[in-house]
């Protein structure tokens, strides 16, 4: 009997094709077995640089971690896989993705920007983005205003939807149809959805952001970015910053994020039922002014949600205002048990805090407030402890703030 040949496994190629949904893509898309040892997880390149046969022969695909990385490469394939695109680079962080894609303009160029935007966003903005000659324009009605504010030097709209953190929506196809008659790209940041509840490139966006640190990577255990399109000539243009900048993930960081990549749509669902269950008990509040959150049908933009987004879902995130101002809010996030006060958002953990005085602080005073971001405003992100927990948490927490003892 002739042994078995133990030296390469015949596996079949494991890269599901488009066709599969999305929970399948997202527990195969670049997962392929090892060819040697039949491993169904990836194993851990940590090696900074790869052996070469001769100058300029390396024995496969690497020469040096900065450029590319077994992990990298297959934790990119995952998302282009996910967000329904043909390409996707991983960098540092989302700042160091905005910040290469804004790089990628020339001097002199101008931006249009949602007003309504990540404090870290604004700061590139307005202090970096600005040194270097590219100048922005915020608006707070994108959709109504984006045609009057077109410039010859316009050649980027930066669109969050939902954004952050008053959950206002945008009409992507919208935006993009009147930006693409003028030669214009649009990005959106999808970090607060995931390209489980919604794939921007399918509504005509040219490139989709992420924050992997969020919902991708789903455990508060990993700081990334993401930045995923179609075109070859922006794949050039990024990945040769990409490079350039090296502004990019490690492979264990890769190893992870990909990892949590795996369980999205299954947090993602959970994160959502839950966020409804809290919203609406917010909503049916005395002690609360007005809640944000786009799976309430009292949302103004409800019907953009259930045009946009998977089953009409309103993601794991949401803001409200409680009565008390400022010191209302700080004390509600004082009081819960459950959701623990701290920056950031979408990780099994439920988080709370106040944006005024923490993640958009850095905006001033009468532009948040413009945007809707009052002193009064707490933003949550539920994870996926149990619904009730969560509702009953908020709710305590509530009375507590207004009848402290």
């Amino acid at each position: 009997m002739t042994a078995p040949d133990h030296d390469v496994i015949d596996t079949p190629p494991r890269a599901p094709s488009p066709v599969h949904k999305f929970g399948t893509l997202a527990v195969h898309a670049g997962s392929p077995h090892d060819p040697v040892t039949g491993a169904v997880i990836e194993s851990i390149s940590l090696s900074t640089t790869f052996a070469q046969t001769e100058v300029g022969k390396p024995v496969g695909a690497y020469e040096y971690t900065r450029s590319s990385n077994p992990n990298r490469d297959n934790f990119e394939k995952a998302l282009a896989a996910l967000e329904s695109a043909r390409y996707a680079l991983a960098f540092s962080s989302g700042s160091a993705t905005t910040a290469t894609i804004l790089q990628s303009l020339a001097s002199g160029s101008h931006v249009i920007s949602v007003s309504d935007v990540y404090g870290g966003t604004h700061r590139y903005f307005t202090k970096v983005a600005k040194a270097h000659g590219v100048s922005v324009t915020f608006s707070p009605s994108i959709e109504i205003d984006v045609a009057t504010l077109i410039k010859p030097a316009t050649k980027l709209i930066w669109i969050e939807t939902p954004s952050n953190p008053t959950l206002s929506l945008v009409d992507i196809r919208a935006v993009a149809r009147i930006a693409h008659d003028h030669g214009i790209l649009v990005v959106v940041d999808n970090t607060f959805l995931s390209p489980y509840i919604q794939q921007p490139l399918l509504h005509g966006a040219d490139i989709v952001v992420h924050s992997v640190t969020k919902y991708i990577n789903g455990h508060s255990d990993v700081l990334m970015g993401v930045a995923a399109f179609n075109s070859p000539d922006l794949h050039e243009r990024l990945s040769f910053l990409q490079n350039a900048i090296g502004a990019v993930p490690g492979a264990f960081d890769c190893w992870l994020a990909h990892r949590g990549l795996k369980t999205l749509h299954l947090r993602a669902r959970e994160a959502s039922k839950n966020a409804t269950m809290v919203a609406t008990a917010l909503e049916q509040s005395p002690h609360v002014i007005a809640v944000n959150y786009p799976g309430l049908a009292s949302h103004h933009q409800r019907s953009v949600a259930i045009k946009q987004h998977r089953s009409g879902l309103g993601g794991g995130m949401l803001s409200f205002r409680v009565r008390g101002g400022q010191a209302a809010a700080e004390r509600f996030c004082r009081e819960t048990r459950i959701f623990t006060l701290a920056e950031s958002l979408g990780g099994v953990e439920s988080l709370v805090e106040v944006p005024g005085a923490m993640t958009h602080a850095g905006i001033p005073k009468d532009q948040r407030e413009a945007a809707g971001v009052f002193d009064d405003l707490v933003r949550v992100s539920c994870g996926v402890e149990d619904g009730e927990d969560l509702v009953a948490d908020v709710l305590v927490a509530l009375e507590r703030t207004v009848n402290p003892k």
